[in-house]
C-alpha cells in the first residue's frame, strides 16, 4: 500500500491527530507522554478544531525545549518513474509537543531557537525528494533484483538505510503499524525529461543519492571512518524509460578512502593532510571502504583526478600505494591528472580518460529490463571516481562516460542508428549538459554551499572566460562558507541525523587574538588608507606614516593568517 499523501493535522492541548484524507485509519500521538499509535477512524477528533493540512510526516526530533514534530507542507512535482509520481519538497514545519518554555530559562531558550534553526537549515537546503508508491533510495537494478519478500516490504523497510536522509527523524515511527504515515527523504537531485530523438519519445532521468553516512561540509568532513564510510558519498543513476522498456547506468563518487584531513584555517587552500596513523590502519580502512561497496556495486574501476604534482600529490600516491597494497582482484586504479592534461583549457584531452576506460565500460554494460519482462542485461560494476571535493572534476568525467552509457542504450533500444552518437543530436545534447550541470551545482551547493566550479565545460562543452569569472565568484563564496559558516552547518548536519549531543550554553569561549588582532587589522587598514588619500602633497612624515601602517596591515594580515584556526567558525557540539 501507498503512503498517505494529502493529510490533516489537528492539534489539542495533549494530542496531535493526523488524519489522511483517503485513508481509515488516524496516527494519534500524545504531546505529553510521546506515544504513538493508531486508530481506526471515527468520531475520536473535536470536529470544532481547526486542522492544516499538509503533504508528508517527516519524523520527530527531541531538542534543547522537547520534542518537535516534523512535517511537510509544500511540494513540487519533478515527473515520473515507472509510472509513480516523484515529489520535490518545498516547504517544512516543526511544531513543539511541549505547550510552553517555562521548564528552561532565557539562554536555554535562545539556544533552543539556535536548534530550531538548523534543523530548518538542514530542511531547506535544496533538494530533497520523495515518492508516495516508488521507492527512490534504490537503483532500477537492486529493485528487480530484490525478490518477493523484499517488494512485499513497506518502502521505509526496504529503502537504502545510506539515503534516507530522515532516517533519525523517522526513529519513533519505525513500526509496521506506521507504515503507510512515514515519509522517507532522499537528498540530492532528481531530474526527468520527456526527450525525443528520430520520432521517438522517450523519458531520461538523473538521480544523484547522497549518503547520510559521513555526512558533512566540504572542510570538515573528508576521508573515511573506521566503518568504510567516506565523506560526499554519491550514487548517481541514469534511467532511460522507452515504452515500457527500462534501462539505468549507475557511477558512484567518493572522498578518497584514507585517514585525512584538510580543516580550515583562513588560507584560500589549506593542504590535504594525511592523518599520523600507521600505514597499517589506513590499509583497513580503504580496504572495508572498497569490501564494502564491491558487496553493493560488484568489480569496481576508481578513477583518481586528484593533482600528481603539489599539495594533492601525497595523498594521491597514498591512494594509489594502498590501492597496490591491498591488491584486491576486483578493483582497477586508474590515475588521470585532470589539471595537468587539461591545462591552457585543453579539454578536449579528457578524451584520453574516457578512452582509456572505455573498455571496462563496454564489458560493464547496464540494466535492461524489456517491457516483456525479459531481462537482457545487469550492470556488472561501477566507476567511482574521486577528485579532491569530488564535486567540479568529478562531474564532468561522470557526464562524460554517462553520455557515453547513453549512446549504447539508445542504440540498443533503436532509438539511434549504429553509426549515431547523443551529441550528433542538438537539441538532446543541449539539454543532457544543461542537466549534468545542474546536478553539479546542486550536489556542490549541498557540500561546499555553493555551486560547482566547471560548469560552463559540463553546460556548453569547452571552457569559456565567462566561466572562468563565474568560478572566480564561486571560490571566493566558498572561502568565505568554509572558514566563516560551515562550523554551524556542520553542527546542524550532526544533530539532524542524531550524532551529536545537545549542550547550553552553546556560546564557545574565544582567545584574546580573535578580538585583538581583527581590531587591529581594521585600524591599520584605515589609518593607511587615510594616510594614502588625506594629504595634499606627500612629505616625509606622511610617507613614514605610510611606510608605518602599511607594516602594520601586513605585520596583523601575516599573525591572523599564522593562527587562522582560531578565526574559523567551527562546530560547537560534540558527536554522540
Amino acid at each position: 500500500m501507498d503512503i498517505y499523501d494529502d493529510m490533516n493535522l489537528y492539534i489539542t492541548s495533549e494530542k496531535f491527530y493526523i488524519e489522511p484524507k483517503l485513508g481509515k485509519e488516524i496516527l494519534v500521538i500524545d504531546r505529553i507522554s510521546e506515544t504513538v499509535h493508531t486508530e481506526i477512524k471515527s468520531d475520536q477528533i473535536p470536529r470544532t478544531i481547526k486542522y492544516d493540512e499538509f503533504c508528508g510526516l517527516l519524523g520527530s526530533i527531541n531538542l534543547l525545549a522537547g520534542r518537535y514534530l516534523v512535517i511537510a507542507t509544500q511540494r513540487e512535482l519533478v515527473g515520473f518513474i515507472a509510472g509513480h509520481s516523484i515529489w520535490k519538497l518545498a516547504g517544512s514545519k516543526l511544531i513543539p509537543y511541549f505547550k510552553s518554555t517555562i521548564h528552561i530559562n532565557n539562554s536555554q531558550v535562545a539556544d533552543n531557537a539556535v536548534y530550531v534553526n538548523m534543523i530548518e537549515n538542514v530542511l531547506s537546503t535544496p533538494y530533497y525528494y520523495f515518492s508516495y508508491s516508488y521507492d527512490i533510495t534504490h537503483s532500477m537494478q537492486r529493485l528487480h533484483s530484490g525478490g518477493p519478500a523484499f517488494r512485499n516490504q513497506s518502502i521505509l523497510a526496504r529503502a537504502d538505510p545510506r539515503f534516507v536522509w530522515n532516517s533519525h527523524l523517522l526513529k519513533g515511527f519505525n513500526k509496521p503499524e506506521f507504515k503507510n504515515f512515514t515519509l522517507p527523504l532522499l537528498h540530492g537531485f532528481i531530474s526527468i525529461n520527456q526527450c525525443m530523438i528520430n520520432g521517438y519519445n522517450f523519458t531520461w532521468t538523473l538521480i544523484s543519492r547522497r549518503s547520510i553516512c559521513r555526512a558533512g561540509t566540504r572542510l570538515f568532513r573528508r576521508g573515511t571512518d573506521r566503518d568504510g564510510n567516506v565523506a560526499n558519498f554519491v550514487e548517481t543513476e541514469q534511467i532511460v524509460e522507452y515504452q515500457a522498456d527500462q534501462s539505468s547506468f549507475v557511477q558512484i563518487r567518493g572522498s578518497i578512502p584514507l585517514y585525512w584531513i584538510q580543516f580550515p584555517d583562513l588560507r584560500y587552500k589549506p593542504p590535504p593532510r594525511l592523518s599520523e596513523i600507521d600505514a597499517e590502519e589506513q590499509k583497513m580502512a580503504c580496504s572495508r571502504h572498497l569490501e564494502n561497496t564491491s558487496l553493493l556495486y560488484g568489480r569496481q574501476i576508481l578513477v583518481n583526478l586528484v593533482d600528481q604534482k603539489g599539495t594533492e600529490s601525497r595523498l594521491g600516491h597514498a591512494f594509489e600505494e594502498t590501492i597496490h597494497n591491498i591488491g584486491l582482484s576486483s578493483v582497477r586504479y586508474e590515475a588521470f591528472d585532470f589539471h595537468s592534461e587539461c591545462r591552457h583549457m585543453r579539454w578536449d584531452r579528457l578524451s584520453i580518460l574516457i578512452d582509456r576506460l572505455s573498455f571496462d565500460q563496454d564489458e560493464m554494460g547496464f540494466f535492461l529490463l524489456m517491457r516483456d519482462g525479459s531481462l537482457i542485461s545487469l550492470q556488472d560494476g561501477v566507476f567511482r571516481t574521486n577528485c579532491i571535493d569530488c564535486l567540479d572534476r568529478t562531474n564532468v568525467v561522470q557526464s562524460m562516460l554517462a553520455r557515453r552509457a547513453l549512446t549504447a542504450v539508445l542504440r540498443k533500444l533503436l532509438i539511434l542508428k549504429s553509426n549515431e552518437h547523443v551529441e550528433d543530436h542538438n537539441n538532446f545534447e543541449k539539454l543532457f549538459k544543461t542537466v549534468w550541470a545542474d546536478n553539479a551545482d546542486l550536489i556542490s551547493i549541498q557540500y561546499s554551499g555553493t555551486g560547482a566550479l566547471k560548469t560552463d565545460y559540463t553546460r556548453t562543452g569547452k571552457r569559456t572566460r565567462l566561466g572562468l569569472l563565474k568560478d572566480g565568484m564561486n571560490s571566493l563564496t566558498r572561502y568565505y562558507k568554509n572558514n566563516f559558516t560551515d562550523g554551524f552547518r556542520q553542527d546542524a548536519l550532526d544533530l539532524f541525523h542524531g550524532l551529536a549531543d545537545l549542550r547550553s550554553p552553546l556560546s564557545v569561549e574565544r582567545g584574546w587574538r580573535y578580538i585583538t588582532f581583527p581590531t587591529v587589522l581594521l585600524i591599520a587598514i584605515a589609518m593607511f588608507v587615510t594616510c594614502a588619500v588625506i594629504p595634499p602633497e606627500y612629505s616625509t612624515e606622511s610617507l613614514l606614516f605610510l611606510l608605518f601602517w602599511g607594516a602594520m596591515v601586513a605585520a596583523t594580515s601575516s599573525t591572523i593568517l599564522r593562527y587562522g584556526h582560531e578565526f574559523v567558525d567551527k562546530p560547537r557540539l560534540v558527536s554522540s
